[in-house]
């Protein structure tokens, strides 16, 4: 009996001691993930305060940089330079109109021409001219103005396209006679302020009657200032107008080609009318 109650506590205290064990495991194992997530908390944290740290050295920066801009811009001559910005204003707000019209006007030819023959042969002249009455851009409207004058003869329907090609070329070209007036007048505005810089320096140098680098420095400033501030206008109205010149190419090329299109249309269409 002795025996018995003997090999029950060795079984009991073994079974005691496995639970403690594993107890201490799972202790163990909730204090290693509760340091995993401190670490990971804290990695985190360092990782937003180095991104709020580079986000307040590029604020800084943007600071710095509008600072300097404006002190060069005071430097210059703020009235003659705010002269010369507005250049820089009024070109780039024609050149914006100018690029949405020129988007605007772009159409899908091949699709266009598609329908005016369909509507063509299967309606007549009168459905022909709803397509194009339906449709946005230059093309359309040549397309509608030369089958409206169908009824005279296809040669007047040919003249009429060629003449109202160059008025939608004309309409495509509208404005860019402003936009290079100011791409000539900012660097001359530029040049105008080197002049009166120069004259400012001459005009300390007699008063002074001395020809030190202090006395000289302020309006060779000023001179530099406008000039550079004239060029960089003129180069960046310039790529604008470079832009806006290829899309009224491209507009031109698309109106010539379509309407030799259309216009071999209409020989078909009256050769069939009149079998």
């Amino acid at each position: 009996m002795k025996k018995v109650f003997a090999t029950l506590t060795v079984f009991a205290m073994l079974g005691f001691g496995g639970v403690a064990v594993m107890a201490q495991e799972e202790a163990a194992e909730a204090a290693g993930t509760e340091q995993i997530a401190e670490d990971d908390a804290t990695v985190a944290e360092e990782a937003a305060v180095a991104v709020v740290e580079e986000a307040a050295e590029e604020d800084g920066g943007l600071v710095a940089l509008h600072k300097a801009l404006k002190t060069k811009f005071i430097e210059g001559g703020a009235g003659f330079m705010a002269a010369t910005l507005l250049c820089l204003v009024f070109g780039l707000a024609l050149c914006i109109e100018r690029i949405i019209y020129l988007s605007l006007a772009k159409t899908n030819t091949k699709k266009l021409l598609e329908n005016v023959d369909a509507a063509l042969n299967s309606k007549g002249i009168e459905a022909a001219l709803d397509v194009c009455r339906n449709t946005r851009g230059p093309v359309a409207s040549i397309f509608y103005q030369g089958l409206s004058r169908y009824d005279e003869g296809v040669d007047v329907v040919e003249k009429t396209v060629a003449s109202y090609g160059g008025v939608q070329l004309g309409l495509l070209e509208k404005n860019l006679s402003w936009i290079t007036l100011f791409i000539a007048i900012a660097p001359s505005m530029g040049f105008m302020g080197t002049i009166i810089g120069m004259i400012a320096a001459f005009d300390k140098i007699q008063q002074v009657g001395d020809m030190s680098a202090t006395v000289v420095a302020g309006g060779i400033k000023v001179a530099l200032l406008t000039t550079l501030l004239g060029l960089i206008i003129a180069i960046i109205l310039q790529v604008f107008y470079n832009y806006i010149l290829s899309l009224v190419e491209g507009l031109t090329n698309e109106m010539e080609d379509s309407s030799i299109s259309l216009l071999d249309i209409v020989v078909r269409y009256d050769a069939a009318q009149k079998k």
